[in-house]
C-alpha cells in the first residue's frame, strides 16, 4: 500500500488554518528561495569575470526559463489533480496520472530541450543579444537547456509530494543541490585546485549535474522505498484508462503551458528592451530580477498552498472550505508581501560586496530598480496567489491567459519601448513599465476570480 495521509477536512480554526497553510508554502517558499539562490550563485561567481559575463549568465537564463517554466506547467496540472485525488481517497487515479505525468515528461521534455541545444550558438543571436553577450553565454545556454529535462521531471515530481502531504521533502532535494552547485560552479569557473578554469562555461557544467541530481532524489521519494512511497509506478491499462487521465492532464498543462509562455516571452522581451540600452543595462536588470526573485519567491508558497488546500476540498466536495482557504491565503499574502518587500529593500546593501566588479553604473541602476519593484510586491504576490493559484484551481486557465497576454503585451512592453527608448527615464522607465502591467493584470485576475463557480466545479470534479 502507497504510503499517503489523507487529510482532515479543512473546516479549522483561524490558528489552525494558520499552521496548515504555513506547512504547505514555507517549505515551497524555501525550495524556490534556493532554486533562486543556485541562479544567484551563478551570477555573483561569474561576476568576477565582468559585467559582460553577467549579462550572458542572465540573458541566457531568460531563455531557459522559458522552456522550464512553461514546460513546468505540466507539474502545476499533476499537483492540481493529485490533490483532488487524495481529497477524493482515489489512489488508483493518484498512481495512474502520476506514472503516466512522469511518462509524458520523460518524451516532451527530451524533445524540447535537444532542439535549442542543436541551434545554440545562433539563437542568442537571434533573439537579440549583442556579440560580446552571444560569445560569452553560448557554453553556458547549451548546457543549461539540457538540464530543461531534469527540470521538468523535477517540476512534476515536487508537485506530487506537495499535494500528497510531503511539502518539505522537495525543500530537502533543492537544499542538497543547491549546495552542490555552489561548490561545483565556483571551482569550474575559477579552476579551482586541478581542475580546469572554464569560466561561464562551468556554471553551466555545474547547472546540468546538479539537475540530474535533484531529479533522482525526488523520483526516489515519490516511487522509492516502499514504506514511505508516495506513488506506485502503474501505467493506465488500455485506452479508457489512458483517456480518463491524459485528457484531465492536458485539459490543465496546456493552457497553463500557452500563459506560461506568454509570460515567459513577456519577461524575455523586456530583457531585450534593456539590451537596447547596453551590457551594462542588461547587467543592472539581471542583478535586480535575480534578487527580487529571491524575496518574491518568499511568498510563493502561498500559490502551492492555494493548489493543495481547494484541491482538496474540491476533491471532497467542500465548497464551503474551498472559498474559505482562497480568502484565507490571499490575506495571508499581505503579510509575507510587505514583509519581503521590505528585505528586498534592503538587500541594497549587498550590490558593492557582491557586485563590484560589475561597474559603478551597473550598480546605480540596479539601486534605482531595487527601490521601485520593492514598492510594489504586494501587488505582485496577489498576481501570484490569483493568477497562478485561484485561478488554475478553478480551472479558469483562460482568466490567467487573459492577464498576462493583455499586461505583458498590451500594456507592459509598448509602455516599456515607449518610456525606456524614447525618454529620459531610460531604464527607470523600462522597470516603471512592468510595474504598470502588475496592475493591469491585477484588474482583470480579480474580475475573473470573482466569477468562479465553485459548486460547478464542484461537481465536475465528482
Amino acid at each position: 500500500m502507497s504510503h499517503l495521509t489523507m487529510p482532515a477536512r479543512p473546516r479549522l480554526a483561524a490558528s489552525s488554518s494558520v499552521r496548515e497553510i504555513a506547512r504547505i508554502a514555507v517549505p515551497v517558499s524555501m525550495e524556490f528561495v534556493l532554486m533562486l539562490v543556485l541562479n544567484f550563485v551563478n551570477q555573483i561567481v561569474v561576476g568576477v569575470l565582468g559585467a559582460t559575463a553577467i549579462a550572458a549568465v542572465g540573458f541566457s537564463n531568460s531563455l531557459t526559463f522559458i522552456l522550464g517554466v512553461t514546460l513546468g506547467a505540466l507539474g502545476t496540472s499533476v499537483a492540481i489533480l493529485v490533490a483532488r485525488a487524495v481529497g477524493a481517497g482515489r489512489r488508483e487515479t493518484l498512481d495512474h496520472t502520476v506514472t503516466a505525468a512522469v511518462t509524458v515528461a520523460l518524451g516532451l521534455g527530451a524533445v524540447v530541450s535537444l532542439v535549442p541545444w542543436l541551434f545554440a550558438d545562433h539563437l542568442l543571436s537571434l533573439v537579440g543579444a549583442s556579440p560580446s553577450v552571444a560569445a560569452a553565454g553560448t557554453d553556458y545556454f547549451r548546457l543549461t537547456v539540457l538540464a530543461t529535462l531534469p527540470v521538468m521531471l523535477s517540476a512534476v515530481l515536487a508537485g506530487v509530494l506537495r499535494s500528497a502531504g510531503r511539502p518539505s521533502s522537495p525543500m530537502v532535494a533543492t537544499a542538497v543541490t543547491v549546495v552542490a552547485n555552489s561548490a561545483i560552479a565556483y571551482s569550474l569557473v575559477t579552476g579551482l585546485g586541478p581542475l580546469p578554469a572554464l569560466g561561464v562555461a562551468g556554471a553551466g557544467w555545474a547547472t546540468l549535474v546538479t539537475a540530474v541530481a535533484k531529479t533522482l532524489i525526488l523520483a526516489w521519494m515519490v516511487f522509492g522505498s516502499h514504506a514511505r512511497r508516495i506513488v506506485r509506478w502503474s501505467l493506465p491499462g488500455g485506452r479508457a484508462q489512458w483517456r480518463a487521465v491524459i485528457v484531465p492532464l492536458f485539459v490543465l498543462a496546456l493552457p497553463l503551458g500557452v500563459t506560461e509562455l506568454f509570460w515567459t516571452v513577456g519577461t524575455f522581451l523586456y530583457n531585450v528592451v534593456f539590451q537596447q540600452l547596453g551590457d551594462e543595462a542588461l547587467a543592472a536588470a539581471q542583478i535586480v530580477t535575480t534578487l527580487e526573485g529571491i524575496f518574491v519567491v518568499g511568498s510563493i508558497g502561498l500559490m502551492a498552498a492555494t493548489t493543495t488546500l481547494v484541491g482538496r476540498s474540491v476533491g471532497s466536495g467542500d465548497i464551503v472550505a474551498a472559498v474559505a482557504w482562497v480568502r484565507r491565503v490571499k490575506r495571508a499574502g499581505i503579510g509575507t508581501a510587505v514583509a519581503f518587500g521590505v528585505l528586498f529593500a534592503g538587500s541594497l546593501v549587498l550590490l558593492e560586496p557582491l557586485f563590484g566588479e560589475a561597474g559603478p553604473d551597473v550598480r546605480w541602476m540596479a539601486a534605482v530598480g531595487i527601490l521601485m519593484n520593492a514598492a510594489f510586491q504586494v501587488v505582485k504576490v496577489r498576481n501570484m496567489i490569483v493568477g497562478a493559484g485561484v485561478l488554475p484551481s478553478g480551472n479558469d486557465v483562460r482568466g490567467v491567459i487573459l492577464g498576462d497576454v493583455i499586461g505583458a503585451f498590451v500594456v507592459g512592453l509598448p509602455l516599456a519601448v515607449l518610456l525606456g527608448l524614447y525618454t529620459p527615464l531610460g531604464f527607470a522607465g523600462i522597470f516603471a513599465a512592468r510595474i504598470v502591467e502588475e496592475f493591469a493584470k491585477l484588474a482583470i485576475f480579480s474580475y475573473r476570480a470573482r466569477r468562479i463557480r465553485w459548486d460547478a466545479l464542484v461537481a465536475q470534479a465528482a
